[in-house]
């Protein structure tokens, strides 16, 4: 009887402590997807996937919490549109537009090809979208506007003025035209761009046996007098990010320096087919050309047609689609290039990964889930909502 009786007490003891584990990774998905507690009818709610081995149905349960657009997703995405990646930088284009991509289950590959972008909704009496200022975003970020609900999708191309072959996703919104289109020489959206989708800087990408044809004139071949430093380090990257950011030779971000200096009220610009250039007397941008006595035998910028020199040697382990030739004209083909890579899709996961683990991979097993997932995401048309919950099981236990 006694043995009976002990035995009833454990299997409800065992019972209970399984409960509570349920219980505290039900908890834990939900804080780290939507950074904030969950109710106590979801808490139950999700618990009751968790024990049924449904953890995928409780982490896209956490997604529909409004905090996990308005809180998770504006924190994930916001340092990815400034230079100094600040992610208390104001709410702008960039940061919708990748937030609305996510919400519909769109393939985010479009974050760098699509001619797409997202504001609010007409209902919710906002200033209207400007090319010239970010009061439209402003205004959605100062009246707590839900997310989840407030942003409607519309074509860039419709709404910025810019032809469907000039829009290249994120990297043609207001917000990242500002950041690195203006001034410089464009090669800062190319940078900037493998550092927040491929997840890795130019300094990773260094290879000094590429050709050095299509380095533009403004770098000097004897820096410091010293014609090795560019033999043996500068080549190694501008020799393929000049003519990679070639495809950006028609965009300028335009503002007046005397009496808007921080280019607050500036715009992108691109020259469209018949818009010459008056310095170039070509569609190119004049920032193409500039400082050309440099090295005045260097590469003179013609058009917008870009060739991807990573595609041999070293870097040709980033993965590129043999389905694109890795030649092309403009951002939006470009786009295509960069989000077709296997770096690309991988470097979406391991972001994600960091976010709901709270923490960078550390070993084999860490790995081994993110390659996993990486496929899977490529396998369902690149959504990334998925992601955020196959991570979230992964990391449940932790």
């Amino acid at each position: 009887m006694r043995y009976i009786f002990g035995c009833v007490i454990a299997s409800l003891f065992t019972s209970f402590l399984s409960a509570a584990g349920s219980l505290e990774q039900s908890k834990r998905i939900h804080d780290r997807i939507a950074g904030v507690p969950p109710t106590q009818a979801v808490l139950e709610q999700m618990n009751e996937f968790v024990q049924q081995g449904d953890v995928e149905s409780a982490a896209q349960l956490a997604m529909q919490n409004s905090a996990f657009y308005n809180v998770t997703l504006k924190q994930f995405v916001t340092p990815w549109t400034n230079e100094e990646f600040d992610v208390f930088a104001p709410f702008n284009d960039y940061i919708a537009t990748v937030i609305g991509l996510v919400r519909d289950d769109i393939d985010f590959r479009q974050v760098l090809s699509g001619d797409v972008i997202y504001i609010g909704d007409a209902s919710l009496g906002l200033p209207s979208y400007q090319t010239t200022n970010n009061q439209h975003y402003e205004a959605m970020e100062a009246q707590g506007i839900d997310l989840a609900t407030g942003l409607v999708s519309a074509l860039q191309s419709d709404v910025t003025g810019l032809t469907d072959e000039a829009t290249a996703g994120v990297m043609t919104t207001r917000a990242a035209a500002k950041s690195f289109f203006k001034d410089g020489t464009n090669r800062a959206m190319l940078r900037f761009t493998l550092m927040n989708h491929l997840c890795t800087d130019l300094e990773g990408l260094k290879d000094t046996s590429l050709p050095p044809d299509r380095i533009r004139q403004d770098l000097s071949r004897s820096p410091g007098g010293d014609s090795r430093i560019f033999t043996n380090s500068c080549v190694g990257c501008h020799s393929a990010l000049d003519p990679l950011a070639q495809s950006f030779a028609y965009y300028e971000y335009e503002y007046d320096i005397d009496t808007d200096p921080q280019g607050d009220q500036g715009q992108i610009g691109y020259n469209q087919a018949g818009q010459i250039d008056p310095q170039t007397g070509l569609r190119v941008q004049a920032k193409y050309w500039i400082n050309a006595n440099n090295f005045p035998f260097g590469y003179v910028t013609q058009d917008d047609t870009w060739d991807n020199y990573w595609r041999t040697g070293n870097n040709q382990l980033l993965g590129w689609s043999t389905a694109l030739t890795g030649s092309g004209n403009g951002a939006k083909s470009l786009g295509e290039e960069l989000a077709n890579s296997h770096a690309f899709a991988n470097c979406q996961v391991t972001k994600v990964f960091e976010n709901v683990c709270l923490r960078q991979p550390q070993d084999s097993a860490d790995r081994g889930a993110i390659n996993t997932i990486t496929e899977e995401f490529k396998q369902n048309g690149y959504r990334l909502k998925p992601v955020f919950a196959k991570t979230a099981e992964y990391c449940m236990g932790e």
